[in-house]
């Protein structure tokens, strides 16, 4: 595995019955994962954590993650700002003792292993599920179909007839 654009590991055993944590992306992480993530920028990057232990050695997260992105309009090509805000809720599980059963109803786990999960790597992960990935710029649209087709270039083949070069 490589290397964590934004690495915070978060002792385990450390942890009471619950903890609070923030994650907070420093101007160099947050140039790397706007890299990663095929974006503009990334201006800003902050998530915060309710942490509490949950069946074993399984934690429990709940996220505040908001964040300042500039990425470019698929329509127009222009760059645009766009402010994110969301509110999740993951579980951290041992490797190996991932759920096998698919219930899309129930938080999305992410395996770990050794005494630390990494919540810096679980934000990044988090942004890059909040992103659009079709990104529209406000007030942007696609130009209006073409009403007329007969002067479309490929018109000739819809009449069945011959092409000339």
């Amino acid at each position: 595995m490589n290397a964590s654009e934004l690495s915070r590991p978060f002792a385990i055993d450390r942890m009471g019955e619950a903890s609070r944590a923030t994650v907070t992306a420093t101007p160099a992480e947050c140039q790397a994962i706007a890299a990663r993530l095929g974006i503009v920028a990334v201006a800003s990057l902050t998530c915060q954590y309710q942490l509490r232990r949950w069946e074993g050695a399984t934690v429990q997260a709940q996220g505040q993650l908001r964040a300042s992105v500039r990425q470019s309009c698929v329509i127009t090509i222009e760059d645009f700002d766009t402010e994110i805000a969301d509110d999740f809720e993951i579980r951290f599980v041992p490797e190996g003792m991932e759920s096998e059963d698919i219930d899309l109803d129930a938080p999305d786990e992410i395996p770990y292993a050794g005494a630390s999960i990494d919540l810096g790597e679980a934000t990044t992960e988090q942004l890059a599920l909040c992103l659009d990935p079709f990104p529209k710029k406000p007030g942007a649209s696609l130009p209006e179909a073409i009403d007329d087709v007969s002067d479309h270039p490929f018109a000739v083949l819809r009449r069945g007839g011959d092409v000339q070069e």
